[in-house]
């Protein structure tokens, strides 16, 4: 039975981070360790964090909770620490707001590492895009493809952050590019990807969705640098014929859907 690190890093995140707690605690898997990184919250962030922790001790939970609160250079830095800390076989990223889509959800990630026949790198699903209360908005405007590789997401991140599990002897080999503020993430997942390739391992679709992620979030809210670095993201990976051709795309298909 595979561990699952689950990372939550957090800032100042009282307002959204109860729920995300709920949903780990909520899991019915339990092969699980939970990893908190907070970048020194001023506000009630690890008192609820000490609650959830209390919680856990008395009810007798078999997994492991890790709390480290200290000064960080960004997210991306705290994502790093976090792969360092991470003592599962995968790894994912629940940021605080966002909650895992049903309680079932970490025993589909498991299944479907077990049943594949090769090394499994990535383990990747749908994702709900809800509001504050939890009620579902919309899909991602991606969909998911049926095969993933490094190459796909030239057509942009067609699987979200949060729905991309990643072999954690992996992650320990390929950190997050701290050049980047806002499109790390997109960078990290292709780089993954391309490991994945050149040494023949299984990126695995589970075919439902993993992660019902809570609107907006640093990207969203840096929306012009975060396309400016993912097109810097993109040139690195794809050339930038083929980056210039597919912002065409983009914005041809931008247009279209207004119409």
């Amino acid at each position: 039975m595979i561990k699952i690190s689950v990372v939550t890093c957090t800032y100042n995140a009282s307002l959204v981070l109860k729920r995300t707690l709920d949903s780990v605690y909520n899991q019915y898997y339990t092969n699980i360790e939970h990893i908190i990184v907070d970048g020194k919250s001023k506000d009630e962030t690890l008192a609820i964090v000490e609650d959830y922790k209390k919680q856990i001790e008395n009810k007798g939970c078999s997994y492991k909770l890790v709390v480290v609160s200290e000064t960080d250079k960004g997210l991306y830095d705290a994502m790093n620490k976090a792969i360092g800390l991470a003592s599962g076989d995968f790894v994912v990223y629940l940021n605080a707001g966002d909650i895992f889509h049903d309680q079932k959800t970490l025993e589909t990630v498991a299944r479907a590492v077990e049943e594949a026949k090769d090394d499994v790198c990535v383990v990747y699903g749908e994702t709900n895009i809800v509001d504050y209360n939890g009620c579902f908005i919309k899909k991602r405007h991606h969909s998911v493809p049926e095969k993933l590789s490094w190459k796909s997401f030239k057509n942009g991140m067609l699987v979200c952050h949060q729905s991309f599990y990643v072999n954690v002897s992996v992650a320990k080999k390929v950190y997050y590019d701290l050049n980047y503020k806002f499109s790390a993430d997109v960078d990290w997942c292709i780089r993954i990807m391309k490991y994945a390739d050149k040494n023949n391992m299984l990126l695995v679709n589970t075919h439902v969705v993993l992660t019902d992620f809570l609107d907006g979030g640093l990207t969203t809210a840096n929306h012009k640098k975060s396309l400016i670095e993912r097109f810097d993201v993109m040139r690195r990976h794809y050339g930038l014929i083929v980056t210039i051709f597919m912002h065409v795309v983009f914005v041809i298909r931008s247009v279209f859907k207004h119409y």
